[in-house]
């Protein structure tokens, strides 16, 4: 027996509705966090979370070279130095 071919219930017409709808909603929201990605990336701005920091600026007061009176421990290479102070000895 061939059986013949049903009408679709309400409850099913209501259904696929509702879910063309959501489909819809995901798609655009899908859509809103892509285009938002693209424009963050075109700007070129920080792409760093949070929890990175901006690399500290070198102090205005450093001095590149050696220090004028270094500290060195005696029997050590820097005790040799000409302005080298002795570092103090704890007890």
């Amino acid at each position: 027996m061939v059986m013949g071919l049903q009408t679709e219930h309400e409850l099913h017409r209501r259904r696929s509705g509702r879910n063309i709808g959501l489909g819809i909603v995901l798609a655009l929201f899908v859509a809103l966090v892509f285009t938002l990605s693209v424009v963050k990336v075109q700007q070129g701005g920080l792409l760093q979370g949070f929890d990175h920091r901006l690399p500290a600026a070198a102090p205005v007061t450093a001095v590149p070279g050696p220090a004028a009176n270094p500290v060195a421990a005696p029997g050590t290479p820097g005790a040799d130095l000409p302005n080298a102070q002795t570092a103090p000895v704890r007890p």
